[in-house]
């Protein structure tokens, strides 16, 4: 595939049409970014749930409700209405109604059409502008711990129900990753595991294995323990650790497990290493990042674009937050993943044929 970036059509102050179509982009991702600010509002101060819980209502019955005031709650509902993400009759006063997509997609944690977390987790980094920006200026970084609960909460929330859902059946898709899964006795790491929902759901999956869950963040690691500690019928198989994923045991796992959290680490090949090691002989690391294209090309496609939105919010400023970093970002290619995976040690990658997995593709890295 070619590397040079198609040519795109110059525009100039005298050619009105190209000035009003890009000014009408801006006009459209402005409309776009309130929108996301007004969903955040929505979901924190529980409106949406209420809606789909307790049925329509108006301003005052939604306040009363929900503990809020009723003079935001009008205007919330009718930004709502006008924007397109509520029905409204038009008594008086106006009762206001959320439709069951509109529920699924805002308040059922559990499916896979469930998007609120992606406001929340873009308010949050919003919420870090200054420190962006002067990380942008200086070559330092924003940690995630700086990110706070919004951003760490909502990236666990996002990718549960594809974990619970999705996640065992993609797995025991591919046979020799199942059956290297339920080898009697397994014992199966999850690095970068944040809110612990794959470990739990591989526990799930694999009901003879033992799991072990590792993240570097102490407060993402109280998130997990909870998790875990919530679902009684696997929290005895696993255990969660704040833990350097560079400093796992030698020869002690079938498999490791790194879910979307490669591209975050400042010396990626130092901990697919460390994970080479940490292999039984025959076993297997799986990674699961970002499914962007193989080459750069512009303009891209909405996977890349979101990507790209995250590694500017994000990913590398959190990857660059601890220093010597080798600042991927996260839109890692599969040949970065390649490279790194070789200097770690290993001579095979291949990818896993598991599709359409939310925004995600599956390696699997062996030999070494």
């Amino acid at each position: 595939m070619s590397t040079s970036i198609p040519e795109q059509p110059s525009i100039s102050v005298t050619d009105t049409d190209s000035v009003d179509a890009y000014a009408q982009r801006i006009v459209d991702a402005t409309l776009g970014a309130i929108d996301v600010f007004s969903i955040y509002l929505g979901d924190r101060l529980g409106w949406y749930r209420s809606l789909a819980s307790d049925g329509p209502a108006t301003a005052d019955e939604l306040a009363t409700r929900t503990g809020t005031h009723p003079r935001y709650a009008r205007e919330w509902l009718e930004q709502q209405a006008v924007t397109g993400l509520l029905s409204v009759d038009h008594d008086d006063p106006p009762c206001f109604t959320l439709s069951p997509a509109g529920a699924e997609a805002l308040t059922d944690e559990r499916s896979l059409a469930y998007l609120t977390p992606l406001p929340r987790i873009l308010t949050g980094g919003a919420m870090q502008m200054p420190a962006l920006l002067e990380a942008y200026r200086t070559g330092g970084g924003v940690g995630w711990a700086h990110y706070g609960s919004d951003a760490r909460e909502s990236q666990a929330d996002v990718n549960r129900p594809w974990f619970e859902l999705a996640l065992p059946g993609a797995l025991q898709s591919v046979p020799e990753v199942d059956d290297l899964l339920r080898t009697p006795g397994a014992v199966i790491a999850d690095i970068g595991c944040g809110g612990g929902w794959s470990t739990i759901a591989l526990a799930r999956a694999y009901p003879d294995s033992m799991l072990h869950g590792f993240d570097i963040d102490p407060a993402t690691v109280e998130l997990a323990r909870s998790n875990v500690e919530s679902e009684q019928d696997v929290a005895q198989r696993i255990t969660i650790a704040e833990v350097d994923a560079s400093g796992l045991p030698e020869v002690t796992f079938q498999a490791v497990f790194a879910f979307e959290c490669i591209h975050d680490m400042p010396q990626p090949v130092q901990v697919l290493a460390a994970a080479r090691r940490a292999l039984v002989p025959g076993g297997a690391v799986i990674v699961m990042d970002e499914a962007v294209g193989e080459e750069f090309t512009a303009p891209g496609n909405e996977v890349e674009r979101l990507m790209y939105g995250y590694s500017l919010m994000f990913c590398l400023p959190d990857g660059m937050s601890r220093q010597p970093s080798v600042g991927t970002g996260t839109v890692m290619r599969p040949a970065t993943l390649r490279k790194y995976a070789q200097e770690a040690g290993f001579t095979r990658m291949d990818v896993l044929p598991i599709e359409d997995f939310s925004f995600f593709r599956f390696y699997r890295l062996s030999g070494g």
